[in-house]
């Protein structure tokens, strides 16, 4: 598949939903792709993408971003508290607060810089114990303390479980993000976004079908 293709299905999953065209924003997931390819999206016009690894990205962007000054990177991957300090600087938005800890670095790091990147709290909404990501039951007092940080909170974000239907974690998403007064919903992959745009998804991630299969070699 390609950007324009992918593009165009999300701008038709819009309009069956009954959604504003523009309303969900593409995350172009550029991990482990050569620079080559996502030069290739850059100069098709895309601006935001997304990475998982802090080191990657720091040896990818800050030279796209002197040729590409408008474009926005979105941390996607979990994010280990020893390398907060370079997300901050090298991201516009964090799609993976997941624990106290992260949280309480963020707080301390944004107090000092006096700015932070937008965040959304991760959801682990199959409580899958080899999965990152806050318990939904725990959900509502991780928002009210890390709103009593000052941390700005755009929204929540899951993965859900492979070998399950995504549409009901989708769902669940929906309703703990207006239940707690955000309206981020970051959710849905290559194999998934219609359904999530169809359940609200704000933010969808999608890699492969854009970029062609990933070399891990």
């Amino acid at each position: 598949m390609s950007l324009h293709l992918i593009t165009q299905r999300i701008r038709d999953a819009e309009a069956k939903a009954g959604r504003l065209a523009g309303s969900v924003q593409l995350i172009a997931v550029s991990k482990v792709q050569p620079n080559a390819r996502v030069r290739e999206v850059l100069a098709a016009g895309h601006l935001v993408f997304g990475e998982n690894y802090v080191q990657e990205a720091q040896g990818k962007w800050p030279d796209f971003r002197a040729e590409f000054p408008s474009v926005s990177v979105h941390m996607i991957g979990p994010l280990q508290t020893n390398k907060a300090k370079v997300a901050v600087e090298l991201f516009d938005a964090i799609h993976t607060l997941d624990r106290p800890s992260l949280a309480d670095k963020l707080a301390k790091l944004a107090q000092a810089r006096g700015a932070c990147p937008e965040l959304f709290v991760q959801v682990n909404t199959g409580a899958e114990p080899q999965k990152a990501g806050v318990l939904p039951d725990d959900l509502d007092g991780f928002i009210a303390t890390a709103r009593a940080m000052d941390l700005p909170l755009s929204g929540l974000m899951c993965i859900p479980p492979e070998d399950q239907d995504a549409t009901p974690h989708f769902a669940m998403l929906a309703e703990m993000a207006a239940r707690n007064g955000l309206k981020g919903l970051s959710m849905g992959m290559s194999g998934d976004f219609v359904a999530a745009i169809a359940a609200g998804a704000t933010h969808v991630r999608v890699g492969s079908a854009i970029f062609g299969a990933r070399s891990y070699a």
